[in-house]
């Protein structure tokens, strides 16, 4: 049997020897906060079985890439744990091709004395390379190491370029012992995972930590009324831009075609090469380096007691690091004179943001049975069924079911007196809709 061992991290291999993905690992995980009770499940999932996938599921800006990063970083230099990362929200990264030969090159380099030292023409046809390669490195794994494939965004891929019934990624079936994957994803309907698993399987909703959630966006709000030394962030210039802090905060400019009557025409982000990727529990914290004012002067400017603001953005944020984040950000950049402005005005980042939610939902075309049944969700404060929306809009309630199926991953679901609910994942993107749209 070969000597397998990993190789010890460097800059010419594992996870930092793509800059792309070195420079987003840095970014989400600077000055990371909590989430204990998620790397607590991982851990836990991890010591229980010898092979297996975990899951990390959550609404968009609720932390899923910062906690990644972050496990990412716990685990590099690895104690018996090598984790190779993927993004898959990157431009020209959501597809099976690409993510085949990145993952497949990074297991060869990192680990030596693969009998397979180059990559096949048909290594991403299907699954099979990849198996191969993780057969060999389990086969040579000493009993406490652990190879780790960590996968954000898998909400972002496109399936359509591989066969109908494969999985996603060509992710393999069965995984041999001592290989586990670590995902991220929004929420989705359980038979469209995209995913056959013959191996220990195991989902993380972050919604049903709420107690959890909600301390650590105090103490993100507690960090920043307290800033820390800014870790910078490579050579991007954000001295004129907000603190970027969601998911999807991309440079695509908005759409401001003829089809999207008031809309109001939004200007694109400042920020360079950093595509859509999650940055929700963001590494930079307001008020580091950005050169303006902090929240405590602006507090004390308008005498507005820290508890009571901590109380108060902590409601407003519904456990959303986007949100919570984003607003910070535009106190510290001067966006907010009055506190009142908050509940009405929204940070261009953050419109940004809700404007790239409405393009996945909507598509380029703003069809009348999508907008009339967008009209109602964002009308009404309350969950509503899918009976009640049929009701009001004379319609069939399979069709409006089959529109929700899609929108899955921006709503809230809830059951009330046996029925099922719906409200969007944040009353702060229900205000934008009515205010852009209707």
């Amino acid at each position: 049997m070969m000597n397998l061992s990993p190789r010890p991290p460097t800059m010419n291999n594992s996870i930092v020897n793509h800059q792309e993905f070195a420079a987003i690992i840095h970014q989400k995980s600077a000055n990371f906060l909590g989430r204990d009770f998620v790397f607590t499940a991982i851990n836990n999932f991890l010591n229980r079985y010898n092979r297996g996938y975990f899951t990390i599921i959550g609404l968009p800006g609720s932390g899923k890439s910062a906690i990644i990063a972050q496990y990412i970083n716990q685990n590099n230099p690895p104690e018996n744990r090598q984790v190779i990362y993927y993004n898959a929200e990157l431009e020209g990264k959501n597809h099976a091709e690409e993510f085949l030969k990145y993952i497949c090159s990074q297991i060869i380099a990192t680990f030596d004395q693969i009998s397979l030292p180059n990559l096949p023409d048909n290594a991403t046809e299907g699954s099979w390379f990849l198996s191969l390669l993780l057969q060999q490195i389990s086969d040579n794994l000493q009993p406490n190491q652990k190879l780790i494939i960590a996968i954000d965004s898998l909400n972002c891929i496109n399936s359509q370029l591989q066969p109908p019934g494969t999985n996603i990624f060509y992710l393999p079936r069965y995984i041999p012992q001592g290989v586990y994957f670590l995902l991220t994803c929004r929420p989705f309907l359980s038979d469209n995972s995209g995913l056959l698993i013959e191996a220990p399987v195991q989902s993380l909703h972050l919604e049903d930590y709420p107690q959890e959630n909600k301390q650590d966006i105090q103490n993100y709000i507690r960090r920043n009324l307290t800033p820390l030394p800014y870790e910078g962030m490579g050579e991007q210039d954000l001295s004129n831009s907000p603190l970027l802090a969601g998911e999807g905060l991309g440079e695509r400019s908005i759409l401001t075609s003829n089809s999207q009557k008031n809309l109001t025409p939004l200007t694109p982000l400042p920020y360079k090469g950093m595509g859509e990727q999650d940055l929700s529990n963001s590494p930079l914290l307001v008020g580091e380096g950005l050169g303006e004012r902090s929240i405590k002067s602006w507090l004390n400017t308008h005498q507005i007691n820290e508890a009571e603001f901590m109380t108060n953005l902590t409601n407003r944020s519904e456990n959303n690091f986007m949100y919570v984040s984003q607003i910070l950000a535009a106190i510290t950049n001067n966006f907010y004179p009055q506190p009142s402005q908050i509940g009405t005005s929204f940070p261009p980042p953050l419109e940004t943001y809700y404007q790239q939610h409405l393009e996945k939902m909507l598509g380029s075309q703003y069809q009348d049975f999508p907008l009339a049944v967008l009209r109602v969700l964002s009308q009404t404060t309350q969950p509503i069924s899918v009976t009640d929306m049929a009701n009001f809009l004379n319609t069939d309630e399979y069709d409006i079911e089959e529109l929700l199926e899609n929108w899955l991953e921006f709503l809230q679901i809830e059951t009330i007196s046996d029925s099922t609910t719906y409200k969007f994942y944040h009353d702060n993107f229900r205000q934008w809709l009515i205010k852009s749209l209707f």
